[in-house]
């Protein structure tokens, strides 16, 4: 895994081995990355990232100039790498923190302008999350949920709908809140 662009472009991260994580190709990520850059002013945009897993998405928010990513996460090891490879890389405004996240979208603390998730493929309600995400007061008006899912998931017709991507078996929906 690498860092596509901004200021940390090219550099390399090695999460542990045995992480319960799909990490997001890097293929898929450029691609993804390639839309929201004419979506996103980043260097202005705060983010979350919900089942941050390894943290590549958040990685390349804060490349890319954005002041605060809140990267969430179940899994100890994961937080871990994250708060660790940020630091080593002294990346300011990055942080991880675990929690279980449905129990954390249940808590608004703040808004965010971009909000990125990115589920296990066959978790049971994951056609729950997008209503979960927008329905929890941490999205602002204007701001964008993406939806890491497999194929096996259809969001056309969601009410908050914007478009679907495809990235080999990889597909993002984006949704919007007004």
């Amino acid at each position: 895994m690498r860092i596509i662009s901004g200021r940390f472009k090219g550099r390399r991260l090695h999460p542990p081995a045995n992480l319960p994580v799909r990490p997001t190709t890097d293929f898929a990520r450029e691609g993804l990355f390639n839309i929201l850059s004419n979506l996103i002013d980043f260097p202005s945009a705060s983010v979350l990232d919900l089942y941050a897993g390894t943290g590549n998405i958040s990685f390349e928010c804060i490349s890319r100039g954005s002041p605060e990513v809140l990267a969430v996460d179940i899994e100890r090891r994961c937080i871990d790498f994250i708060n660790q490879t940020a630091a080593d890389m002294g990346m300011k405004g990055l942080q991880a923190v675990r929690s279980n996240v449905a129990v954390f979208l249940r808590n608004p603390r703040k808004a965010y302008d971009f909000i990125f998730a990115d589920p296990p493929y066959g978790m049971a309600g994951l056609e729950l999350i997008p209503d979960q995400i927008l329905d929890s007061g941490f999205l602002k008006a204007g701001g964008l949920v993406v939806l890491e899912h497999s194929a096996a998931h259809h969001f056309t017709r969601h009410p908050s709908f914007r478009q679907e991507r495809r990235y080999g078996k990889v597909h993002f929906t984006f949704f919007g809140k007004q």
